[in-house]
């Protein structure tokens, strides 16, 4: 073992700082779990704040906190059901792509989005769907129809902010997909040729499982998700009239603990969710591995 260990001495050390950030970032902030579980007051410590027990967890039996859970799992299915296959479908046809040029062009254009900030996108979306000089209404009145108010619409937030999403990440997210593709041997689609499969057949026969790992792995570091929709994208969008289908957990945090001062029941909101993170991640892993034997431990 020290033989081994000696022998890849530089490796470790190499790894050493990460594992120092890691460290300090993220194991050692887990001792302020405790707060969930105490009187916490700005001004005072951690460890002289009284302990309450469970009493920051009351919020499980008001209405708000179950609004708040019903929109954030109806966010989160959404983004899971049209967000998770997008990329795959995306790599697979820019993966057919035979002019170098057209495909260099499409994968800069795709990834492009990833690189503005929720900040820059929310001040896009506004440019579009303002009432108030919004391409996207003036389109619309001079096809002769009402003007709409998207971002203060319960009906029309969650596929502004689905669409939105999509358009940010489906053309970063196809990266992995398309490493993973030039992974498989060519001899098997030259293979298949011969046999006669045409180009769905091949996709279906030969990228698809030859990707299936990879997308094996994304999937269970995406079920996590599931419970975080992501502030950074709602908060920005989130406005008095469309607050009734836009307040997630994320936010109910932000609210209740920075603004509202109530931080050991954003602290307890924000352990509910990691337990619950974990579960489904071991969960799904689990799953995984007995279906294809693919998963992360």
């Amino acid at each position: 073992m020290y033989a081994k260990a000696y022998k890849y001495r530089w490796q470790y050390l190499m790894i050493l700082p990460g594992v120092v950030l890691l460290f300090l970032f993220h194991y050692i902030p887990m001792a302020g779990i405790q707060v969930a579980f105490r009187d916490f007051q700005i001004g005072t410590s951690i460890w002289s704040s009284p302990w309450v027990g469970m009493d920051n967890f009351a919020f499980l039996g008001e209405e708000q906190f179950w609004t708040v859970v019903r929109n954030t799992l109806y966010i989160s299915v959404l983004k899971f059901v049209f967000g998770f296959p997008a990329p795959i479908l995306l790599a697979l046809m820019i993966n057919e792509v035979t002019h170098t040029a057209f495909r260099r062009f499409v994968q800069s254009v795709s990834y492009l989005p990833h690189f503005f900030s929720w900040i820059v996108v929310a001040y896009i979306l506004q440019a579009f769907l303002t009432l108030d000089g919004g391409l996207v209404n003036q389109a619309v009145t001079t096809a002769g129809a009402e003007p709409i108010f998207f971002l203060g619409s319960t009906e029309w937030f969650r596929p502004v902010v689905i669409a939105s999403g999509l358009w940010k990440e489906t053309g970063w997210n196809t990266i992995l997909y398309l490493a993973a593709i030039t992974t498989i041997d060519p001899q098997l689609y030259e293979a298949a040729k011969v046999e006669g499969a045409g180009k769905l057949a091949q996709i279906r026969h030969i990228t698809l499982p030859g990707i299936l790992p990879t997308i094996s792995i994304v999937l269970i570091l995406s079920i996590p998700s599931l419970i975080t929709v992501g502030m950074d994208q709602i908060y920005p969008l989130m406005n008095s009239a469309n607050m009734e289908v836009a307040d997630v957990l994320d936010t109910y945090v932000l609210r209740s603990g920075l603004l509202q001062g109530y931080f050991g029941m954003a602290t307890a909101v924000g352990l509910l969710s990691s337990v619950i993170s974990l579960m489904l991640v071991v969960t799904t892993n689990q799953l995984s591995r007995r279906m294809n034997g693919e998963g992360l431990w």
